[in-house]
Order: C-alpha cells, then sequence, then structure tokens
C-alpha cells in the first residue's frame, strides 16, 4: 500500500511548464467538498478547476482527489470523466471513506488540504493534519484561500509580531 501513497503526484504532469525538480509543496483538495461549495444542489466542477487554479497561482501543486459518488453529481459529467481518466482526478474505489485517503495522503504526503469538512469523525487519528487545513470560499467563481499564520514559523506569509516600541509602553514614554 506504500507505493500507492504517491500515486496522487505521479499521474500528474507538472503544471504550467514546471520541471521535474520542482519542489513547490503540495495542497489535496477535497474535490467533492469543493464541488458542493457553491449555492444549490449540484456539484460544480468549475469551484474544483477554481480551487485548483489558484493554488497553482499561489505555489502550490495542487492534487484532486474526490469521492467515487461524485462521479454521479458532477454538472460537467463529460469533463469529469476525461480529468479521472487522465489522472487529473483521482477517485477514491467505490465504497470507501475518500475523507481517509485525503487525510492519509495529506499525512504522508506531508500536504496542506483543502476543504471546509472538519473531519471530526477522524479528528483523534489525524489530530497532526488539522494544522494542515486550508479553509476557503469561492463567491462570484472567485476563491479566497484562507491563511492561517500559525500554521507554518517562518511562513514569508506570516506577519511579524508587534515590535515593543510600536506605540504602547515604549521606553521614551516613561517619565512623563
Amino acid at each position: 500500500m506504500a507505493s500507492d501513497v504517491h500515486s496522487p503526484h505521479s499521474h500528474e504532469s507538472p503544471p504550467h511548464g514546471s520541471d521535474a525538480g520542482d519542489h513547490r509543496p503540495r495542497a489535496l483538495i477535497d474535490g467533492s467538498n469543493v464541488a458542493h461549495a457553491t449555492e444549490g444542489d449540484t456539484a460544480r466542477l468549475a469551484n474544483i478547476l477554481l480551487v485548483r487554479e489558484k493554488l497553482v497561482e499561489q505555489g502550490f501543486e495542487p492534487i484532486i482527489v474526490a469521492d467515487a459518488a461524485l462521479r454521479h453529481q458532477i454538472d460537467e459529467h463529460d469533463e469529469y470523466e476525461r480529468l479521472v481518466a487522465d489522472g487529473t482526478v483521482h477517485q477514491a474505489p467505490a465504497g470507501t471513506d475518500a475523507d481517509y485517503f485525503l487525510l492519509s495522503f495529506a499525512k504522508e504526503l506531508d500536504a496542506a488540504l483543502v476543504s471546509n469538512d472538519r473531519f471530526r469523525d477522524r479528528s483523534r487519528q489525524f489530530a497532526s493534519v488539522r494544522r494542515q487545513i486550508i479553509r476557503y470560499m469561492i463567491l462570484a467563481d472567485e476563491v479566497v484561500l484562507e491563511r492561517r499564520t500559525s500554521r507554518r514559523k517562518g511562513h514569508p506569509d506570516k506577519p511579524q509580531p508587534p515590535h515593543p516600541t510600536n506605540g504602547q509602553h515604549s521606553g521614551r514614554s516613561r517619565g512623563f
């Protein structure tokens, strides 16, 4: 089974002209969660593609994982099936728990996981993965990814703590 851990990565060619030596951080996309993220009953393939595009823009290597039921719910069925066939979308086996695969891959690949799912039923088993989850919102075909500043020490997006002399209780204000 260990060889299967790398299967989502091995099926995708690096997007947008990146080379094999590329070491971008990986981000798994919870395809079913993302497809159902907008209002209405229909799962949207466009949501998945928008999130994938946003992750590429932000320097990630996106890997899409979906449960088997999504193929029966998605709006653009033929295009979705083409993406499954060419390895762009990695589908969990029918009758299995796709959340388990998502969380396992996130742990084994040290990858971020884009989902709004709380994974409460697996919170103890995959407690370490909770720090890797990136929440998102899609509005008018625009994607905003949550940036948790406490997730990674030394991350370039992490704001610096306030300087002790930025106003309150600075050494200069003493004695007034």
